[in-house]
């Protein structure tokens, strides 16, 4: 048995530092992953790169209930364990995989079910409808798989150990380049599968994952059964868990629902531009790794702080990590601004697809320091178990805003794709003015 990483005690950045290194590096592969997937389904064709970018706001049902859920089950644990209720933190961490694993399997039930209309409102149709429908139902079959790894990881952050899911997304990166091209293409006894065979390689990763966080998880001590009695699900903490959880979900699914938005806005251009945003993205995310770890330190320190009332080491941890996150994003702009052609056509030939998406990167690049402020905050905030900040402002950051400006100004207004762009980029730091105000009133209240 483990004994748990105390983070109410000791250096602030040591902390930062042993935290958001490993999350960075892990998310890093991650990305990756995301980028093979990519890669991958060009060669098939632009359609089915277009299919993967037009079924990512889909893939957030899932990826938004698994982190919301892992996100609320972090803050609830790792307050017990800084007010030193190991007994408790464990009841609910046994609790957190039962809960998780119920979601994944209504996402089996309902997902399919829901993804199709979905699909409908983005634009697809008919042979493009049904290669995203390839791709999205062996997510949805793999959905308990997914929301256990995201557990599993719970636990660990909680107790203030990043380091698995970093060993665990390496070597998801790595089988992912020997599944993908297995899979689509077929061999060794294997049919060829196409876009589905994208979708069967993660699955098949995350049943990978699944064995070796639980074998982590297990070791921290968290997992006990107490004698049977943990096992037996609890109503009022499912509740609590959702009451944490699911705000923290509503939060990620807008993200999915902004892409939903800019993925319908965007058809009016055309398939090549719908790849060219899924493509671009996939740049914009190696872009930010190096410091996204950074809100996943923020929320451990403010879990186990807030539940030892060291309010102090909130603000500092919070300020600490947006330093931090400036002294990484600013640097990473410039490649972006000078190589964005260049990056495109790494993933695409299509010279369409190239310059639409390397003006994305351009104006994109502007707005990566404001992307760590939103995040960093809100994390602090869902740490101190205030996650429905994070709703309000991913609702108006995701949907409303961008809705009203992008019919105002490429329907109303007949502007081109560009204004998307820069619509996007004066939202983000509107929101991240707004995060960090909010940030600052809250713990000012505490420490008063």
């Amino acid at each position: 048995m483990n004994n748990t990483g105390d983070l109410t005690t000791g250096s602030i950045p040591r902390h930062i530092r042993n935290l958001a290194i490993p999350a960075s590096i892990g998310l890093f592969f991650n990305t990756m992953y995301n980028v093979v997937d990519t890669w991958f389904a060009g060669r098939i064709g632009t359609e089915a790169q277009a299919a993967l970018s037009l079924s990512l706001p889909v893939f957030f049902l899932v990826i938004a209930l698994g982190s919301g859920i892992s996100v609320g089950s972090t803050a609830l644990i790792g307050e017990a364990l800084g007010a030193k209720e190991r007994d408790k933190a464990a009841f609910l961490s046994i609790q957190a995989v039962a809960f998780g694993v119920m979601i994944g399997l209504l996402l089996v039930l309902f997902g399919p079910m829901m993804a199709r209309p979905l699909f409908g409102f983005m634009g697809a149709s008919e042979a493009y409808l049904d290669t995203c429908m390839e791709y999205m139902t062996p997510i949805f079959i793999g959905a308990p798989l997914f929301l256990m790894v995201y557990m599993f990881n719970a636990i660990l952050q909680a107790a203030g150990d990043t380091r698995p899911y970093r060993n665990f997304l390496i070597l998801g990166a790595g089988l992912n380049c020997i599944l993908d091209p297995w899979y689509i293409f077929g061999g060794f006894g294997m049919p060829a599968m196409g876009v589905a065979g994208v979708a069967w390689a993660t699955v098949t990763v995350q049943g990978v994952g699944v064995v070796y966080l639980g074998y982590k998880a297990r070791k921290t001590g968290l997992l006990k059964t107490g004698r049977g009695r943990n096992l037996i699900p609890s109503p009022i903490h499912f509740a609590q868990i959702a009451g944490q959880g699911f705000p923290a979900s509503v939060n990620f699914l807008t993200i999915g629902i902004g892409m939903f938005v800019i993925n319908h806005f965007v058809s009016d251009f055309g398939k090549s531009a719908v790849a060219a945003y899924g493509v671009a993205m996939r740049v914009e995310q190696v872009a930010l790794m190096p410091s996204i770890g950074l809100n996943v330190a923020a929320l451990a320190m403010a879990a186990q702080n807030h539940g030892a009332k060291h309010y102090e080491r909130i603000r500092e941890s919070m300020h600490r990590s947006i330093k931090y996150g400036a002294m990484l994003t600013l640097p990473a702009a410039v490649p972006i601004l000078l190589f964005a052609a260049p990056f495109m056509r790494f993933f695409s030939n299509d010279p369409d697809v190239v310059r639409i998406g390397a003006e994305y990167l351009r104006i994109d690049a502007l707005a990566l320091f404001g992307y760590v402020i939103i995040f960093v905050c809100t994390s602090s905030l869902q740490g101190m178990k205030k996650p429905l900040f994070a709703v309000w402002l991913g609702a108006w950051r995701q949907a409303a805003a961008p809705a009203f400006l992008f019919w105002l100004l490429t329907r109303h207004l007949s502007f081109d794709i560009s204004a998307i762009w820069w619509s996007v980029l004066g939202i983000v730091w509107t929101s991240a003015a707004i995060a960090w105000v909010y940030a600052e009133r809250t713990l000012a209240k505490r420490l008063a």
